[in-house]
C-alpha cells in the first residue's frame, strides 16, 4: 500500500475521504478508495494474521512459505499482513481472496499447508480441512457450502464494536483504516462539538471505566475539564502485567490507530494538548505499530497544530514503561512518566485536580477510551442499547487456561459467563470437569461452576467480590490445584509490591508464605502441628482483610482477593491440603505419598536410577519399594514408570 511520503495523491484521495466528500469524487477515485477498502478486488489477495500469537504459532515460516510459493510459481497476488481475528488457538490464520469471490479464512495454516491450500484457491476449491470460514459480503460471490465467520460459535456471541477493524485491516496503513471509517468520530468532535458536550455526550453513554471499579468516564473528564489550570493532560494505560492478559497487546497490534483516535477524542474533550500513552516495553511489536501510527496521524494532519484547521493542538508520546504492575494505580503511573520511581501517593488530591506535573489529568484504561469514537459517531443512545441498564457497552475478554478455543472476545455487557465458556470458548478439553474461573487477573477472583449463569456485569461481579479488572478470564478443569494457583498469584503481587505501605508488603509476603506452608509436606505429623496449619488458614483471612482494609493503593486493597474468594468458594480444599495432606489435583507434590504396586512391577529398576534421593530399593527383575522417609515426592519416578506401578496417594 502506498504511503504519503511514497504517493502524495494517495494522500489527497484520503483527505478528501476525511472531509466526507466522497461526492466530490471522480470515477478513478473512487475505484481506488474501492480497492483500499477491498470492496474491488484486481488481483489475488493473501493476507496473513501477524501479531505475537501467530509469531509464536509459526507466523515468519508461513509467511515464508506464501511468499516463496508466490515466486516460485510466478503469480501475481498481493501479500498483506493484518491483525488477529482473535481466535488464539486457530493461528496462524491465512485470508484469501480472489477477484470476484468472497474472502475466505483458513486456520492452523503452517507452512506444510501452504502449497495445498492455495494450489486448491486457485482452482476454485477450497479444502475444506483448513477452512475457518468466509467473510459475508454483498459485493463478492460467497462459496459454495462453506460457512460464514460471524456464524461461528466463537464469534456468534460476540459484538465487536472495538475490535471490528482487528484481522480485517493492515495495522501499518493509516489508508486502510480511513477507508474503513477512521478518524471520523475525531473530526465530528472537533468540528461539532465543544469539549463540555464530548464531555455530556460520554457522561449520557454510561460508559465507566474498564480496568477499575467502573467509575463513570463522562463524569472524571468534566471534572479534569472544569478544573482551573494552565494546562491538562490526558493518559491513556496501555499497560497490562496481569497473566493471562493480553488484550490491549493485541488490540494495538491489530489496529494502532483506533487508540490514537480514541485518545485524541478524549484529549480534546477535558482541554490537553498533550497525551501520553504508558505501555510496557516488552511489547516491542505494539510500540512499533503504536508509534508507526502516531507518526502517520501527524503526517495526515490529525496531530499537531491547529487539526483541520479546528485551533485545536495534540500532541501524542508514547512512554515505555518497565512492565511495573503498580503502575497500573494512577498515582504511580503519573509517578513513572514524572521520571520518578513508579509508587503511588495518598488521594485526594485525586489526579482530577492535582495529576502529571501537578496539572489536572484524566488517566484512563485503554479499552475505555476505545469506546469514546463509537459513541461519538452514533450517540449516546445507540450506544447505551448494547448492555445492561448500569453497565452498557461491550467488554473485551482474553480467555485462555483449559479451554478449547482460547483468544480475544468481545461480548455485549450482561452475557453469561457461562456463554462465554461454552459458547464461545467451547469448553473445557478432554471431557474433563470445569472447576472454575480466575476472573481479572491475580486482583480479581476466583468463581465457581455454581457462578456461571452469573452476568457480566460491574454490580453482579462486585456481589461476589470480583472486578472486571484486566478483563483476563483463566479457566480451570478439575486437574488445578486452586492452592498452587493461587500461590502463584500471591508470589507475583508480593514481587511487585512498591513497598512503600506496611500493609501492602508485609502482608502479601504473609500470605505467600501461608500458602507455601499449607501446599508443602508437615515438617512433622503430630497434632500441634496439625493446629498450627488451621491457624494459618485463619490468620489469612484475618491478614487478608487488614491488608484489603489499610493499604494504600489498589494493588494492596485488591491482593487479598485472590485469598478470600478462594478460601470462599474452595474451602474444601484448603481444609483437604491441611488436615488429609492431600492436594486432589495432584499438583502439591509434596504433599502426594508414593507406593509401589507389587504386583504390577516387574522390576525395570528405572524408577530407581531416576529417583533423586535414592528413595527406591530393590533388585533387578524383582518388585522394588519406596523408602518413605527419603521421599521428596518429586514425582519422578510415577512420570518414569511404564507399567502403571507407581500409585500416587
Amino acid at each position: 500500500m502506498a504511503s504519503f511520503e511514497e504517493n502524495t495523491s494517495q494522500y489527497s484521495l484520503i483527505q478528501t475521504v476525511l472531509e466526507g466528500n466522497a461526492g466530490d469524487m471522480d470515477e478513478k477515485e473512487r475505484e481506488a478508495v474501492d480497492h483500499i477498502k477491498g470492496d474491488k478486488v484486481t488481483q489475488p489477495v493473501i493476507s496473513l494474521s501477524y501479531n505475537t500469537a501467530s509469531i509464536v504459532a509459526g507466523a515468519d515460516e508461513t509467511f515464508n512459505a506464501i511468499r516463496d510459493y508466490l515466486e516460485e510459481r510466478d503469480i501475481d497476488a498481493r501479500l498483506n499482513v493484518i491483525g488477529s481475528l482473535g481466535l488464539i488457538t486457530a493461528e496462524p490464520l491465512m485470508d484469501v481472496q480472489l477477484p470476484g469471490k468472497a474472502r475466505v479464512t483458513f486456520s492452523n495454516v503452517f507452512p506444510e499447508k501452504v502449497s495445498d491450500i492455495l494450489d486448491a484457491v486457485f482452482n476454485n476449491i477450497i479444502p475444506k480441512e483448513y477452512v475457518l470460514g468466509q467473510h459475508p459480503t454483498d459485493l463478492h460471490e460467497p462459496w459454495e457450502n462453506i460457512a460464514y465467520v460471524n456464524e461461528l460459535p466463537f464469534f456468534q456471541t460476540q459484538k465487536r464494536l472495538i475490535l471490528k477493524n482487528c484481522g480485517r485491516i493492515n495495522p501499518g496503513s493509516i489508508d486502510e483504516y480511513v477507508v474503513h471509517g477512521g478518524y471520523r468520530s475525531f473530526l465530528m468532535a472537533i468540528r461539532n462539538y465543544t469539549p463540555e458536550e464530548v464531555c455530556t455526550l460520554v457522561e449520557d453513554s454510561g460508559l465507566r471505566g474498564r480496568g477499575g471499579e467502573g467509575y463513570p468516564t463522562g463524569k472524571k473528564w468534566k471534572t479534569t475539564l472544569n478544573a482551573p489550570a494552565e494546562k491538562r493532560f490526558l493518559i491513556c494505560n496501555a499497560g497490562e502485567s496481569d497473566p493471562g492478559a493480553f488484550m490491549e497487546r493485541m488490540i494495538m497490534e491489530g489496529d494502532p490507530h483506533s487508540l490514537v483516535e480514541a485518545v485524541a477524542i478524549a484529549s480534546y474533550a477535558i482541554g490537553a494538548q498533550k497525551a501520553y500513552i504508558y505501555l510496557e516495553s516488552e511489547y516491542e511489536m505494539a510500540c512499533r505499530r503504536l508509534q508507526n501510527a502516531i507518526d502517520q496521524a501527524r503526517d495526515y494532519g490529525l496531530l499537531g497544530h491547529d487539526i483541520f484547521s479546528s485551533g485545536f493542538n495534540l500532541n501524542i508520546q508514547l512512554h515505555q514503561g518497565a512492565g511495573a504492575y503498580v503502575c497500573g494505580e494512577e498515582t504511580a503511573l503519573i509517578a513513572s512518566i514524572e521520571g520518578k520511581r513508579g509508587m503511588p501517593r495518598p488521594k485526594p488530591p485525586y489526579p482530577s485536580h492535582r495529576g502529571l506535573h501537578n496539572q489536572p489529568t484524566v488517566v484512563n484504561n485503554m479499552e475505555t477510551l476505545l469506546n469514546v469514537p463509537v459513541i461519538v459517531r452514533y450517540g449516546a443512545a445507540r450506544y447505551k442499547q448494547t448492555g445492561t441498564d448500569k453497565s452498557p457497552g461491550t467488554k473485551v475478554f482474553s480467555v485462555s487456561g483449559k479451554i478449547e478455543r482460547s483468544g480475544l472476545v468481545e461480548i455485549p455487557m450482561g452475557v453469561s459467563l457461562r456463554e462465554v465458556v461454552y459458547k464461545i470458548g467451547g469448553g473445557v478439553p478432554d471431557n474433563k470437569g470445569l472447576k472454575g474461573l480466575l476472573l481479572g487477573g491475580p486482583a480479581g477472583g476466583a468463581l465457581t461452576y455454581d457462578h456461571l449463569n452469573t452476568r457480566i456485569d460491574y454490580e453482579e461481579l462486585k456481589q461476589l467480590g470480583c472486578t472486571l479488572g484486566s478483563g483476563a478470564v483463566v479457566v480451570m478443569d478439575e486437574h488445578t490445584c486452586i492452592l498452587d494457583t493461587v500461590k502463584y498469584y500471591m508470589h507475583l503481587l508480593e514481587e511487585e509490591s512498591c513497598g512503600k505501605c506496611i500493609p501492602c508488603r508485609e502482608g502479601t509476603r504473609r500470605m505467600h508464605e501461608i500458602l507455601e506452608n499449607i501446599t508443602k509436606r508437615p515438617e512433622e505429623e503430630n497434632g500441634s502441628f496439625t493446629l498450627h496449619r488451621f491457624k494459618g488458614v485463619i490468620n489469612l483471612e484475618r491478614l487478608a482483610h487488614v491488608v484489603q482494609d489499610t493499604s494504600l493503593c489498589g494493588l494492596g486493597q485488591r491482593a487479598a482477593n485472590p485469598v478470600l474468594s478462594t478460601i470462599s468458594a474452595f474451602r474444601q480444599e484448603y481444609e483437604e491440603h491441611i488436615f488429609e495432606r492431600k492436594c486432589r489435583a495432584g499438583v502439591c507434590q509434596e504433599l502426594s505419598t508414593f507406593y509401589i504396586d507389587v504386583d504390577q512391577c516387574t522390576g525395570c529398576t528405572i524408577c530407581a536410577q531416576k529417583c533423586p534421593t535414592g528413595a527406591i530399593v530393590g533388585s533387578a527383575k524383582k518388585p522394588h519399594f519406596i523408602v518413605q522417609e527419603r521421599c521428596i515426592g518429586c514425582a519422578i519416578c510415577y512420570e518414569s514408570c511404564k507399567f502403571g506401578a507407581i500409585i500416587r496417594k
